[in-house]
């Protein structure tokens, strides 16, 4: 008997040719754009903190790859730089380099490595390591630098509130949209990044260009993207058709905050997101449902951490309801 038999693995016996690797340095390259436009506004500072997020992602994989898992070291695949700029790009500038560490041993040691490594997280790494940070450190995550004249000074002296912390503050504070006109930036700033905020989330047009990369590259689909950014859009409308005064148009709700990072990037990922379109869909509208309440209704000035989050978690229920149908399944009509 011949022992050289040929084994088969299961269908789908489909051949593409885009791997791990190539899809993360896909993102990374989508991810330049807007990497270029905070190390304008921010300077020196938002530069070294990007490389420590980046060197503290790679070496906490490494040494849990070598020396807990004793098994193959996979960081040249991109993933831990992503998730290193994910979350440089998900905190303020002036934050402190060693919880700019422990953020990254957060998000690959625990959001990451704990479940078994890439493929295997049920919630996206970086926005784990944010909510870490934002929870343990509030002062530091909510002290936002301006943007900078001397790009070479590490830190800039003067910070702000960010455009929705000014708008949730006042409207506590019984102030009305029209009350607060003058306090907020206007929408040109907002698209192009001249605000202060999160390093990588305050120019719109940098992170437009990077997603439409990725649906060129066929990296991400168009459909979590749309419907986040279309539910946002209808869901704050209708509030703001109902009472102008008091909320405020979907416009801001879009170039405000890091929705269009995290609808862009963070909510596409692959492993912690559904599979199937319709699946996606019902993902993005969760996701920006979420966002607005957060925003409108809750405690903090911005959702959309919570809400990708949130919607990570139900991402297996999802994928239960929404099964792709199977090679040879009987179409009943």
């Amino acid at each position: 008997m011949n022992d050289n038999l040929l084994t088969v693995s299961l269908s789908p016996h489909i051949h593409g040719n885009m791997n791990v690797r190539k899809i993360m340095w896909g993102v990374i390259i989508a991810l330049i754009p807007a990497m270029l436009v905070s190390f304008w506004y921010f300077g020196v500072g938002a530069f070294l903190l990007t490389l420590i997020a980046v060197a503290s992602c790679l070496i906490f994989e490494f040494l849990i790859q070598k020396y807990f898992f004793k098994g193959d070291v996979t960081i040249t695949d991109g993933s831990a730089i992503v998730t290193g700029l994910l979350l440089a790009f998900n905190v303020p500038s002036s934050l402190p380099w060693w919880q700019m560490i422990l953020g990254g041993l957060v998000s690959i040691g625990i959001a990451k490595m704990s479940f078994g490594g890439l493929g295997k997280n049920p919630f996206n790494p970086a926005l784990i390591g944010r909510v870490f940070l934002l929870i343990s450190f509030p002062v530091d995550m909510t002290s936002w630098p301006l943007p900078i004249e001397n790009r070479l000074v590490l830190v800039d002296a003067l910070t702000g509130p960010t455009a929705l912390g000014v708008l949730k503050e006042g409207i506590a504070n019984g102030q009305t949209i029209s009350d607060l006109a003058k306090e907020l930036p206007d929408y040109s700033r907002m698209f192009f990044g001249n605000i202060g905020g999160s390093v990588g989330e305050v120019s719109a047009i940098a992170i437009l260009i990077g997603g439409i990369y990725m649906l060129y590259r066929k990296i991400i689909s168009w459909h979590i993207p749309l419907s986040y950014i279309l539910t946002v859009v209808l869901f704050s409308g209708i509030l703001w058709i109902i009472n102008p005064e008091k909320y405020i148009d979907p416009l801001f709700h879009v170039l405000a905050g890091g929705l269009l990072l995290g609808a862009i990037f963070m909510a596409t990922d692959m492993v912690s997101s559904p599979m199937t379109f319709p699946g996606m869909l019902v993902f993005g509208v969760g996701c920006g449902v979420l966002t607005v309440l957060i925003r409108v209704f809750g405690a903090y000035p911005e959702g959309v951490s919570f809400a990708i989050l949130i919607m990570n978690a139900f991402t297996p229920l999802i994928n239960k309801g929404f099964k792709p149908k199977r090679f040879g399944e009987v179409i009943k009509k």
